[in-house]
Protein backbone atom coordinates (compact mmCIF):
# COMPACT_ATOMS: atom_id res chain seq x y z
CA UNK A 1 0.00 0.00 0.00
CA UNK A 2 1.39 3.42 -0.96
CA UNK A 3 1.74 5.98 1.80
CA UNK A 4 -0.71 8.82 1.97
CA UNK A 5 0.15 12.29 0.83
CA UNK A 6 1.69 14.59 3.42
CA UNK A 7 1.75 18.36 3.51
CA UNK A 8 5.16 19.96 2.99
CA UNK A 9 6.73 22.33 5.45
CA UNK A 10 7.90 25.81 4.39
CA UNK A 11 11.50 24.58 4.57
CA UNK A 12 10.91 21.69 2.19
CA UNK A 13 8.86 23.87 -0.16
CA UNK A 14 11.82 26.20 -0.45
CA UNK A 15 14.16 23.47 -1.62
CA UNK A 16 11.56 21.78 -3.79
CA UNK A 17 11.31 25.07 -5.64
CA UNK A 18 14.88 24.50 -6.88
CA UNK A 19 15.34 22.55 -10.01
CA UNK A 20 15.61 18.82 -10.19
CA UNK A 21 19.10 17.39 -9.84
CA UNK A 22 19.68 16.22 -13.40
CA UNK A 23 16.61 17.59 -15.13
CA UNK A 24 16.38 21.18 -13.92
CA UNK A 25 12.61 21.42 -13.89
CA UNK A 26 10.26 23.24 -11.53
CA UNK A 27 8.43 21.04 -9.04
CA UNK A 28 4.67 21.16 -8.79
CA UNK A 29 3.29 20.72 -5.26
CA UNK A 30 0.88 18.05 -6.46
CA UNK A 31 3.83 15.94 -7.67
CA UNK A 32 5.10 15.50 -4.13
CA UNK A 33 2.63 12.78 -3.10
CA UNK A 34 3.86 9.22 -3.24
CA UNK A 35 2.07 6.80 -5.52
CA UNK A 36 2.58 3.31 -6.88
CA UNK A 37 6.28 3.10 -7.49
CA UNK A 38 7.06 4.99 -4.30
CA UNK A 39 9.82 3.57 -2.19
CA UNK A 40 8.77 4.82 1.23
CA UNK A 41 7.03 2.29 3.49
CA UNK A 42 3.57 3.08 4.76
CA UNK A 43 3.60 5.86 7.31
CA UNK A 44 1.19 8.08 9.12
CA UNK A 45 -0.34 10.97 7.19
CA UNK A 46 0.17 14.52 8.30
CA UNK A 47 -3.29 14.82 9.80
CA UNK A 48 -1.62 16.43 12.78
CA UNK A 49 -0.08 19.22 10.74
CA UNK A 50 1.96 21.87 12.47
CA UNK A 51 0.12 25.11 13.31
CA UNK A 52 -0.71 27.10 10.20
CA UNK A 53 -0.41 24.11 7.85
CA UNK A 54 -3.90 23.03 6.94
CA UNK A 55 -4.29 19.98 4.71
CA UNK A 56 -4.70 20.98 1.06
CA UNK A 57 -8.24 19.94 0.14
CA UNK A 58 -7.37 19.70 -3.54
CA UNK A 59 -4.72 17.11 -2.74
CA UNK A 60 -6.97 15.23 -0.35
CA UNK A 61 -9.69 14.94 -2.98
CA UNK A 62 -7.36 13.79 -5.76
CA UNK A 63 -8.39 10.40 -7.17
CA UNK A 64 -6.08 7.42 -6.96
CA UNK A 65 -3.61 7.29 -9.81
CA UNK A 66 -3.22 4.35 -12.16
CA UNK A 67 -0.26 2.01 -11.62
CA UNK A 68 2.97 3.23 -13.16
CA UNK A 69 4.27 1.64 -16.37
CA UNK A 70 7.17 -0.71 -15.72
CA UNK A 71 9.53 1.77 -17.37
CA UNK A 72 9.57 5.51 -17.85
CA UNK A 73 11.43 5.11 -21.15
CA UNK A 74 10.21 6.87 -24.27
CA UNK A 75 8.80 4.31 -26.70
CA UNK A 76 7.97 4.46 -30.42
CA UNK A 77 4.38 5.64 -30.66
CA UNK A 78 4.80 8.07 -27.76
CA UNK A 79 4.62 11.81 -28.61
CA UNK A 80 7.86 12.81 -30.34
CA UNK A 81 8.02 16.38 -29.09
CA UNK A 82 11.09 18.18 -30.47
CA UNK A 83 13.08 14.97 -30.96
CA UNK A 84 14.68 14.07 -34.25
CA UNK A 85 16.06 10.63 -34.95
CA UNK A 86 19.18 9.41 -36.73
CA UNK A 87 19.23 5.72 -37.69
CA UNK A 88 22.79 4.37 -37.77
CA UNK A 89 24.60 1.01 -37.92
CA UNK A 90 22.09 -0.25 -40.45
CA UNK A 91 24.63 -1.85 -42.78
CA UNK A 92 27.38 -2.80 -40.38
CA UNK A 93 27.40 -3.18 -36.59
CA UNK A 94 28.38 -0.50 -34.11
CA UNK A 95 31.23 -2.14 -32.21
CA UNK A 96 31.59 -1.27 -28.54
CA UNK A 97 34.76 -0.52 -26.63
CA UNK A 98 34.22 -3.25 -24.05
CA UNK A 99 33.15 -5.94 -26.50
CA UNK A 100 29.94 -6.76 -28.30
CA UNK A 101 28.12 -4.71 -30.88
CA UNK A 102 24.75 -3.19 -31.73
CA UNK A 103 22.83 -3.02 -34.98
CA UNK A 104 20.17 -0.56 -36.11
CA UNK A 105 21.18 2.06 -33.59
CA UNK A 106 19.03 5.17 -33.21
CA UNK A 107 20.30 8.50 -31.89
CA UNK A 108 17.60 10.86 -30.64
CA UNK A 109 18.57 14.52 -30.67
CA UNK A 110 17.27 18.07 -30.62
CA UNK A 111 18.59 21.23 -32.23
CA UNK A 112 18.15 24.96 -31.71
CA UNK A 113 19.25 27.77 -34.01
CA UNK A 114 20.64 27.51 -37.53
CA UNK A 115 23.91 26.07 -38.85
CA UNK A 116 25.78 28.77 -40.75
CA UNK A 117 27.06 28.30 -44.29
CA UNK A 118 30.56 27.43 -43.11
CA UNK A 119 29.25 25.02 -40.44
CA UNK A 120 31.40 26.95 -37.97
CA UNK A 121 28.87 27.81 -35.25
CA UNK A 122 27.83 24.36 -33.99
CA UNK A 123 27.77 23.74 -30.24
CA UNK A 124 27.32 20.26 -28.75
CA UNK A 125 25.72 20.05 -25.30
CA UNK A 126 26.27 16.76 -23.44
CA UNK A 127 23.82 15.66 -20.77
CA UNK A 128 24.38 14.07 -17.37
CA UNK A 129 23.22 10.74 -15.94
CA UNK A 130 19.44 11.19 -15.98
CA UNK A 131 19.28 13.96 -18.55
CA UNK A 132 18.22 13.64 -22.18
CA UNK A 133 18.17 15.58 -25.44
CA UNK A 134 15.67 18.13 -24.11
CA UNK A 135 18.25 20.61 -22.87
CA UNK A 136 16.04 23.63 -23.61
CA UNK A 137 12.38 24.25 -24.27
CA UNK A 138 9.07 23.94 -22.50
CA UNK A 139 7.47 20.85 -21.08
CA UNK A 140 4.71 19.44 -23.24
CA UNK A 141 3.79 16.43 -25.32
CA UNK A 142 6.81 14.16 -25.43
CA UNK A 143 8.67 16.20 -22.79
CA UNK A 144 7.33 15.77 -19.24
CA UNK A 145 9.80 18.33 -17.89
CA UNK A 146 11.18 21.64 -19.19
CA UNK A 147 14.66 21.73 -20.67
CA UNK A 148 17.22 20.87 -18.03
CA UNK A 149 19.51 23.80 -19.01
CA UNK A 150 16.82 26.15 -20.28
CA UNK A 151 18.27 29.18 -18.48
CA UNK A 152 21.56 28.75 -20.31
CA UNK A 153 20.45 27.85 -23.85
CA UNK A 154 18.21 30.12 -25.90
CA UNK A 155 17.97 33.48 -27.68
CA UNK A 156 20.25 36.00 -26.01
CA UNK A 157 21.41 33.54 -23.34
CA UNK A 158 24.94 32.24 -22.69
CA UNK A 159 24.61 29.66 -25.47
CA UNK A 160 22.82 32.06 -27.78
CA UNK A 161 20.61 30.21 -30.26
CA UNK A 162 20.34 33.38 -32.37
CA UNK A 163 24.07 33.00 -32.96
CA UNK A 164 24.91 29.32 -32.51
CA UNK A 165 23.54 26.04 -33.83
CA UNK A 166 23.06 24.00 -30.66
CA UNK A 167 22.72 20.21 -30.57
CA UNK A 168 21.96 17.85 -27.71
CA UNK A 169 21.66 14.08 -28.18
CA UNK A 170 20.33 11.44 -25.83
CA UNK A 171 23.36 9.24 -25.19
CA UNK A 172 23.77 5.71 -26.43
CA UNK A 173 22.27 3.48 -23.74
CA UNK A 174 19.73 6.16 -22.83
CA UNK A 175 15.98 5.80 -22.58
CA UNK A 176 14.57 8.91 -24.23
CA UNK A 177 14.71 7.93 -27.88
CA UNK A 178 18.27 6.68 -28.37
CA UNK A 179 18.99 2.96 -28.44
CA UNK A 180 19.15 1.55 -24.93
CA UNK A 181 18.04 -1.42 -22.84
CA UNK A 182 14.32 -0.59 -23.24
CA UNK A 183 14.66 -0.51 -27.04
CA UNK A 184 13.63 -3.41 -29.23
CA UNK A 185 16.46 -5.76 -30.18
CA UNK A 186 16.13 -6.15 -33.96
CA UNK A 187 17.38 -9.71 -33.64
CA UNK A 188 14.59 -10.85 -31.30
CA UNK A 189 11.80 -8.33 -31.66
CA UNK A 190 11.76 -7.90 -27.87
CA UNK A 191 13.33 -5.29 -25.55
CA UNK A 192 17.04 -5.82 -24.97
CA UNK A 193 16.68 -5.87 -21.18
CA UNK A 194 19.48 -7.86 -19.61
CA UNK A 195 21.00 -8.55 -23.03
CA UNK A 196 21.94 -4.92 -23.62
CA UNK A 197 25.75 -4.60 -23.54
CA UNK A 198 27.78 -2.28 -21.36
CA UNK A 199 28.59 0.97 -23.12
CA UNK A 200 31.37 3.41 -22.30
CA UNK A 201 31.68 7.18 -22.47
CA UNK A 202 33.81 6.64 -25.58
CA UNK A 203 30.98 4.69 -27.21
CA UNK A 204 28.62 7.60 -26.50
CA UNK A 205 31.05 10.03 -28.11
CA UNK A 206 31.47 7.84 -31.19
CA UNK A 207 27.68 7.80 -31.63
CA UNK A 208 27.68 11.60 -31.33
CA UNK A 209 30.38 11.66 -33.99
CA UNK A 210 28.04 9.88 -36.37
CA UNK A 211 25.42 12.51 -35.59
CA UNK A 212 27.91 15.29 -36.32
CA UNK A 213 28.62 13.71 -39.71
CA UNK A 214 24.90 13.54 -40.45
CA UNK A 215 24.42 17.21 -39.53
CA UNK A 216 27.37 18.33 -41.64
CA UNK A 217 29.43 19.44 -38.64
CA UNK A 218 33.10 18.75 -39.28
CA UNK A 219 34.24 20.65 -36.18
CA UNK A 220 32.28 21.77 -33.14
CA UNK A 221 32.76 25.37 -32.04
CA UNK A 222 32.63 23.98 -28.52
CA UNK A 223 31.49 20.90 -26.64
CA UNK A 224 30.20 21.52 -23.13
CA UNK A 225 28.54 19.62 -20.31
CA UNK A 226 28.67 18.80 -16.63
CA UNK A 227 29.12 15.62 -14.61
CA UNK A 228 28.71 12.67 -17.02
CA UNK A 229 28.35 15.32 -19.70
CA UNK A 230 31.78 16.62 -18.76
CA UNK A 231 33.22 13.14 -19.21
CA UNK A 232 31.93 13.16 -22.78
CA UNK A 233 33.40 16.63 -23.30
CA UNK A 234 36.88 15.45 -22.30
CA UNK A 235 36.64 12.34 -24.45
CA UNK A 236 35.68 14.46 -27.47
CA UNK A 237 38.89 16.44 -27.12
CA UNK A 238 41.02 13.32 -26.64
CA UNK A 239 39.37 11.09 -29.24
CA UNK A 240 38.78 13.76 -31.90
CA UNK A 241 41.18 16.64 -31.17
CA UNK A 242 40.69 18.08 -34.67
CA UNK A 243 36.90 17.99 -34.52
CA UNK A 244 36.55 20.48 -31.65
CA UNK A 245 37.62 24.14 -31.52
CA UNK A 246 37.18 24.35 -27.75
CA UNK A 247 35.68 22.51 -24.77
CA UNK A 248 33.96 23.40 -21.48
CA UNK A 249 34.10 20.49 -18.99
CA UNK A 250 32.13 21.28 -15.80
CA UNK A 251 32.15 19.49 -12.42
CA UNK A 252 33.72 16.34 -13.81
CA UNK A 253 36.88 14.25 -13.60
CA UNK A 254 39.52 12.61 -15.74
CA UNK A 255 38.84 9.21 -14.13
CA UNK A 256 36.20 8.09 -11.65
CA UNK A 257 37.54 7.96 -8.10
CA UNK A 258 37.05 5.14 -5.61
CA UNK A 259 34.41 7.09 -3.68
CA UNK A 260 32.51 8.00 -6.85
CA UNK A 261 32.50 4.33 -7.83
CA UNK A 262 31.32 3.39 -4.32
CA UNK A 263 28.30 5.72 -4.50
CA UNK A 264 27.45 4.41 -7.96
CA UNK A 265 27.74 0.80 -6.90
CA UNK A 266 25.28 1.22 -4.06
CA UNK A 267 22.79 2.77 -6.46
CA UNK A 268 23.11 -0.14 -8.84
CA UNK A 269 22.76 -2.60 -5.98
CA UNK A 270 19.54 -0.90 -4.90
CA UNK A 271 18.05 -1.44 -8.36
CA UNK A 272 19.31 -5.00 -8.66
CA UNK A 273 17.85 -6.09 -5.32
CA UNK A 274 14.32 -4.94 -6.22
CA UNK A 275 12.29 -8.18 -6.69
CA UNK A 276 10.57 -6.59 -9.69
CA UNK A 277 13.89 -6.03 -11.44
CA UNK A 278 13.80 -9.66 -12.68
CA UNK A 279 17.49 -9.55 -13.59
CA UNK A 280 16.73 -6.77 -16.08
CA UNK A 281 13.90 -8.49 -17.94
CA UNK A 282 10.91 -6.72 -16.39
CA UNK A 283 9.33 -5.18 -19.49
CA UNK A 284 6.58 -7.81 -19.66
CA UNK A 285 5.60 -7.24 -16.03
CA UNK A 286 2.13 -5.76 -15.50
CA UNK A 287 1.83 -2.02 -14.76
CA UNK A 288 2.86 -1.17 -11.23
CA UNK A 289 5.32 -4.06 -11.04
CA UNK A 290 8.42 -2.47 -12.47
CA UNK A 291 11.58 -1.98 -10.37
CA UNK A 292 10.29 1.35 -9.11
CA UNK A 293 11.34 0.93 -5.51
CA UNK A 294 14.93 0.02 -6.31
CA UNK A 295 15.28 2.88 -8.81
CA UNK A 296 13.76 5.32 -6.33
CA UNK A 297 16.23 4.25 -3.63
CA UNK A 298 19.11 4.63 -6.10
CA UNK A 299 17.92 8.12 -6.92
CA UNK A 300 17.67 8.99 -3.24
CA UNK A 301 21.25 7.84 -2.66
CA UNK A 302 22.43 9.94 -5.60
CA UNK A 303 20.41 12.94 -4.48
CA UNK A 304 22.30 13.03 -1.18
CA UNK A 305 25.56 13.36 -3.14
CA UNK A 306 24.17 16.08 -5.41
CA UNK A 307 23.60 18.54 -2.56
CA UNK A 308 25.76 19.83 0.26
CA UNK A 309 25.36 19.25 3.99
CA UNK A 310 24.90 22.98 4.45
CA UNK A 311 21.91 23.12 2.13
CA UNK A 312 20.27 20.13 3.80
CA UNK A 313 20.81 21.73 7.20
CA UNK A 314 19.52 25.14 6.15
CA UNK A 315 16.50 23.95 4.20
CA UNK A 316 15.39 21.03 6.34
CA UNK A 317 17.23 20.86 9.64
CA UNK A 318 15.23 18.51 11.85
CA UNK A 319 11.85 19.66 10.55
CA UNK A 320 9.21 16.95 10.53
CA UNK A 321 6.98 15.80 7.73
CA UNK A 322 4.89 13.52 9.96
CA UNK A 323 3.87 14.29 13.58
CA UNK A 324 5.73 12.68 16.47
CA UNK A 325 2.75 12.20 18.76
CA UNK A 326 3.96 8.60 19.06
CA UNK A 327 7.07 6.99 17.60
CA UNK A 328 6.96 4.62 14.62
CA UNK A 329 9.72 3.48 12.30
CA UNK A 330 8.40 5.30 9.24
CA UNK A 331 7.58 8.76 10.53
CA UNK A 332 9.50 11.04 8.21
CA UNK A 333 11.61 14.13 8.60
CA UNK A 334 11.29 16.72 5.85
CA UNK A 335 14.55 15.61 4.26
CA UNK A 336 13.22 12.06 3.94
CA UNK A 337 10.17 13.34 2.11
CA UNK A 338 12.48 15.26 -0.22
CA UNK A 339 14.38 12.09 -1.10
CA UNK A 340 11.13 10.15 -1.57
CA UNK A 341 9.89 12.87 -3.89
CA UNK A 342 12.94 12.74 -6.12
CA UNK A 343 12.81 8.94 -6.31
CA UNK A 344 9.11 9.00 -7.14
CA UNK A 345 9.65 11.61 -9.84
CA UNK A 346 12.50 9.77 -11.55
CA UNK A 347 10.67 6.46 -11.97
CA UNK A 348 8.05 8.26 -14.06
CA UNK A 349 10.51 9.35 -16.73
CA UNK A 350 13.45 6.94 -16.59
CA UNK A 351 14.32 3.28 -17.07
CA UNK A 352 16.00 1.16 -14.40
CA UNK A 353 18.24 -0.72 -16.85
CA UNK A 354 19.38 2.54 -18.40
CA UNK A 355 20.26 3.79 -14.93
CA UNK A 356 22.54 0.77 -14.46
CA UNK A 357 24.15 1.05 -17.89
CA UNK A 358 24.91 4.77 -17.73
CA UNK A 359 25.92 4.61 -14.09
CA UNK A 360 28.43 1.88 -14.96
CA UNK A 361 29.76 3.91 -17.88
CA UNK A 362 30.63 6.68 -15.45
CA UNK A 363 32.55 4.24 -13.23
CA UNK A 364 34.46 3.00 -16.27
CA UNK A 365 35.40 6.54 -17.28
CA UNK A 366 39.19 6.84 -17.38
CA UNK A 367 40.87 9.09 -19.94
CA UNK A 368 44.12 7.20 -19.45
CA UNK A 369 42.78 3.71 -20.22
CA UNK A 370 44.79 2.29 -23.13
CA UNK A 371 46.54 5.63 -23.63
CA UNK A 372 49.48 5.36 -21.28
CA UNK A 373 47.82 7.15 -18.39
CA UNK A 374 45.81 10.30 -17.80
CA UNK A 375 48.69 12.74 -18.18
CA UNK A 376 49.60 11.37 -21.60
CA UNK A 377 45.96 11.40 -22.69
CA UNK A 378 45.53 15.02 -21.62
CA UNK A 379 48.43 16.05 -23.86
CA UNK A 380 46.11 15.30 -26.78
CA UNK A 381 43.88 18.18 -25.70
CA UNK A 382 45.27 21.18 -27.57
CA UNK A 383 42.23 23.43 -27.99
CA UNK A 384 41.12 26.28 -25.68
CA UNK A 385 39.56 24.76 -22.58
CA UNK A 386 37.42 26.32 -19.86
CA UNK A 387 37.46 24.10 -16.76
CA UNK A 388 34.66 24.80 -14.28
CA UNK A 389 34.24 23.51 -10.74
CA UNK A 390 31.96 24.03 -7.73
CA UNK A 391 33.38 24.98 -4.34
CA UNK A 392 30.82 22.87 -2.43
CA UNK A 393 30.78 19.81 -4.70
CA UNK A 394 31.16 16.67 -2.57
CA UNK A 395 30.63 14.24 -5.45
CA UNK A 396 33.16 15.73 -7.89
CA UNK A 397 35.28 17.81 -5.50
CA UNK A 398 36.99 20.84 -6.97
CA UNK A 399 40.49 19.42 -6.49
CA UNK A 400 39.73 17.13 -9.45
CA UNK A 401 39.04 20.07 -11.77
CA UNK A 402 41.99 22.04 -10.38
CA UNK A 403 44.28 19.12 -11.16
CA UNK A 404 42.84 18.97 -14.67
CA UNK A 405 43.41 22.71 -15.10
CA UNK A 406 46.99 22.48 -13.84
CA UNK A 407 47.82 19.50 -16.06
CA UNK A 408 46.46 21.23 -19.16
CA UNK A 409 48.39 24.42 -18.38
CA UNK A 410 51.60 22.47 -17.89
CA UNK A 411 51.24 20.91 -21.33
CA UNK A 412 50.72 24.30 -22.98
CA UNK A 413 46.96 24.06 -23.58
CA UNK A 414 45.27 27.48 -23.45
CA UNK A 415 43.11 26.98 -20.37
CA UNK A 416 40.84 29.03 -18.13
CA UNK A 417 39.42 28.11 -14.77
CA UNK A 418 36.20 29.24 -13.10
CA UNK A 419 34.89 28.11 -9.72
CA UNK A 420 31.17 28.37 -9.05
CA UNK A 421 30.61 29.81 -5.58
CA UNK A 422 27.50 28.05 -4.36
CA UNK A 423 26.20 26.11 -1.35
CA UNK A 424 24.23 23.75 -3.59
CA UNK A 425 26.89 21.11 -4.18
CA UNK A 426 27.13 19.18 -7.42
CA UNK A 427 23.74 20.48 -8.58
CA UNK A 428 25.13 24.01 -8.80
CA UNK A 429 26.16 23.60 -12.44
CA UNK A 430 22.43 23.35 -13.20
CA UNK A 431 21.21 25.87 -10.65
CA UNK A 432 23.73 28.72 -10.76
CA UNK A 433 23.13 29.79 -14.35
CA UNK A 434 23.51 33.47 -13.46
CA UNK A 435 27.06 32.80 -12.33
CA UNK A 436 28.14 30.68 -15.29
CA UNK A 437 26.42 32.75 -17.99
CA UNK A 438 29.01 35.57 -18.24
CA UNK A 439 32.13 33.36 -18.40
CA UNK A 440 30.56 30.88 -20.85
CA UNK A 441 29.20 33.66 -23.07
CA UNK A 442 32.58 35.44 -23.11
CA UNK A 443 34.50 32.23 -23.83
CA UNK A 444 32.21 31.26 -26.70
CA UNK A 445 32.48 34.75 -28.15
CA UNK A 446 36.27 34.62 -27.94
CA UNK A 447 36.38 31.25 -29.69
CA UNK A 448 33.83 32.22 -32.34
CA UNK A 449 35.68 35.46 -33.02
CA UNK A 450 39.03 33.61 -33.15
CA UNK A 451 40.47 35.69 -30.31
CA UNK A 452 41.72 32.48 -28.71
Amino acid sequence: MAPRRSHRSPASRALFAHRDAEESSPHSPRDFGMTSGSVAPEHRSAAGNRPGEGLDSSVAAEPAEEPLPVTGAWQPGDPVGRRQFLPTATERPFHLEGGGSLRDVTVAYETWGELDAAASNAVLVCHALTGDSHAAGRLGEGHPTPGWWGDLIGPGLAVDTDRYFVVCANVLGGCQGSTGPASVDPGTGRPYGSRFPVVSIRDMVRAQGLLANHLGVRRWLTVLGGSMGGMQVLEWAVMYPHRVRSIIPIATCTAASAQQIAWSYMGRRAVHTDPNFCDGDYYDNPPGQGPHRGLAVARGIAQITYRSEGVFAERFGRNLLDPLDEFTLWQRFDVEGYLDYHGDKLVRRFDANTYLVLNKSMDLHDLGRGRGGVAKALRRIVVPTYVMSINSDALYPNYQQRELYAELLSSGTPTRYFEIDSPHGHDAFLLETQQVTPPIAEFLDDVHSSRI
